[in-house]
């Protein structure tokens, strides 16, 4: 079983309760259709311009996750033709910060959760 943790964006969070990301968490589609078995181990809030991130993945690896998902929100848009990642989400520094993530914890990175946009190929650091 892998271990996930879920980070997403303040500039969501008075809006998304994340309640479609811990359905496809626990349903192993979207952005989880890749894990065999994997539960939830945290979920943090990354406030701009993402500093924090580093130190919140060192806090979830230190506490079981072997995994960090970022929301789609933070690189994609949801639109009249439903989610689209042309024109970025909330984060315009989100490659930037998995990388750094990555690279100060060897945790794999993971872009996307759930409302995944159409045709979109799972996008992983590590």
């Amino acid at each position: 079983m892998t271990n996930v943790a879920i980070i997403r964006c303040e500039k969501n969070m008075e809006r998304c309760p994340l309640t479609s990301c811990f359905r496809c968490l626990n349903e192993k589609k979207e952005g989880f259709a890749n894990y065999e078995d994997c539960t939830l181990t945290g979920v943090f809030t990354c406030k701009c311009p993402g500093d924090v991130a580093v130190d919140l993945s060192k806090i979830l690896k230190a506490k079981g996750a072997e995994a960090v998902h970022f929301c789609t929100c933070t690189f994609a848009k949801k639109t009249d033709a439903g989610w689209s990642d042309k024109d970025g989400g909330f984060c315009e520094n989100i490659d930037k910060i998995l990388e750094n993530i990555h690279k100060e914890t060897g945790i794999p990175c993971i872009k996307g959760t759930a409302h995944l946009p159409k045709d979109y190929k799972i996008k992983t650091i590590q």
